[in-house]
């Protein structure tokens, strides 16, 4: 071999090792000046604090403030759009959740692709949802419900808002279980739950964090839980895919990042917030939020999230659901 194609290949070699050795420092040196984390939901909402646990554990971590950011609106899309246009550097993330998932489809243009253009670190938390009726219905136990909805088609169904989760778990249902319901999409999930209480609307797939005390003092009526497994905080209440194989649905959460940003940095702020979900502190509070913790690799929040887009998407466009 001549002396030349030595030399060029020391020079490559070099090149990669300095690629390296830059790489590694950058995560290192990560980060520089504060974080910001971006939340579409407005502050105080479960989602919210959710984040800010997050937010507040990496602070402690990194030793550099993690500020959180809401920015509500647009179903979450403005807050997406501005990670996705943030410089990739891992000093903005994004508290991302099904509603990202839901949005790809639901909406027909959007200045972003949430798949290609949101980067995934680490997923957090999935919240569980129910099936509750208003207690003026007469039906026990998710076969009743079914039964009576195809005996009395149109039925009430209450939502937080077009797209948002408890609408879409309803239409899953509605397909897997073969019933006509009317979508009553109200703003926001306290409205639709007053009104369920007070019999305005009949039926909602209500998060089991903000209706549960409605539920223990008999003012709703559970019938079923919307995840695989059973929740902790109603053990008694059994899964509908125990009656409608395939159904799921849960409220999920995790961070994202813009595309691009350093591999390095993703894998560290994956490990500490990892650490974060196994503390007694964080996992007690989720808890009493009604969310499980939802942890593993970069990997496979992408891969999840893959998943749900592809899923919603297609419960979207059978139903062909609109944003508001």
């Amino acid at each position: 071999m001549s002396c030349m194609k030595w030399l060029h290949r020391i020079i490559a070699f070099l090149g990669i090792l300095l690629l390296a050795l830059s790489s590694s420092s950058r995560a290192q040196d990560y980060p520089t000046r504060p974080v910001r984390l971006i939340i579409g939901i407005a502050p105080g909402s479960s989602p919210d604090i959710l984040g800010r646990l997050i937010a507040q554990w990496l602070s402690e971590r990194f030793g550099q403030p993690y500020v959180v950011e809401n920015r509500p609106g647009g179903g979450g899309n403005i807050a997406m759009e501005a990670v996705a246009n943030a410089p990739a550097d891992g000093h903005t993330l994004l508290l991302v959740t099904i509603q990202s998932a839901v949005n790809a489809t639901l909406y027909d243009k959007l200045n972003y692709n949430f798949v290609r253009d949101i980067a995934p670190v680490a997923s957090i938390s999935r919240q569980t949802l129910a099936l509750e009726v208003t207690s003026s219905l007469p039906v026990r136990s998710v076969p009743d419900f079914i039964t009576y909805a195809k005996a009395n088609p149109g039925l009430s169904m209450a939502s937080a808002g077009n797209g948002t989760t408890p609408h879409v778990a309803g239409e899953l249902f509605k397909m897997k279980a073969g019933v006509e319901m009317i979508h009553v999409p109200y703003r926001g999930g306290a409205p639709a739950l007053t009104d369920l209480i007070g019999g305005q609307v009949q039926v909602s797939f209500a998060d089991i964090a903000s209706s549960i005390e409605y539920v223990k003092a008999g003012k709703l009526r559970a019938l079923g839980v919307t995840t695989i497994a059973r929740s902790e905080a109603l053990p008694g209440l059994p899964p509908i895919a125990d009656y409608l194989p395939g159904y799921e649905t849960s409220g999920w959460f995790g961070i994202g990042v813009p595309k691009n940003t350093p591999a390095e940095i993703v894998a560290r702020l994956n490990k500490e917030i990892n650490a974060g979900l196994t503390t007694p502190r964080i996992k007690a509070r989720y808890a009493e939020l009604g969310a499980a913790v939802f942890a593993g690799s970069a990997a496979d929040f992408g891969k999840f999230i893959t998943e749900e887009t592809e899923k919603w998407g297609k419960v979207i466009k059978a139903a062909g659901l609109r944003p508001d």
